[in-house]
């Protein structure tokens, strides 16, 4: 994780003028550090609820309003409710894919997992898998 926080994080410093002070704040310092590290990891754990939230207030706007007709014609006689038909769809595909992430949860929590995810990050050595 150190060093994909390095390397990513040093992609910033691209950007003219203001690169070098933009990846001092990503950073927290000088150098990523302990502090880069807890910023992405929270990131990392807070965006997906954050996406969450903005699709469930997605589906609230369609729900309450409708999708609209970028043509401008009056399109009630062949409009298909969401509720109930997109609904139940979602819902299908939506306990369909939890069933598939519980089962893996339950029986094979390690398998989608890599090795290196267990070693301690160590600053002062590359890991080989690095190029």
């Amino acid at each position: 994780a150190y060093w994909a926080a390095q390397v990513i994080s040093s992609m910033v410093t691209a950007v003219p003028v203001f690169g070098g002070d933009i990846a001092m704040w990503v950073w927290g310092g000088y150098a990523v550090g302990n502090i880069t590290l807890k910023r992405l990891f929270s990131i990392h754990f807070l965006l997906p609820f954050v996406i969450l939230g903005l699709f469930f207030l997605h589906l609230i706007f369609l729900h309450v309003t409708g999708s609209g007709n970028p043509l401008g014609l009056d399109s009630e006689c062949n409009l298909v409710r969401f509720h109930s038909f997109f609904t139940v769809k979602d819902l299908v595909g939506v306990s369909g894919g939890l069933l598939i992430v519980v089962f893996m949860i339950s029986f094979y929590p390690y398998s989608l997992l890599d090795g290196g995810s267990f070693i301690a990050c160590d600053y002062m050595e590359t890991p080989a898998s690095i190029h």
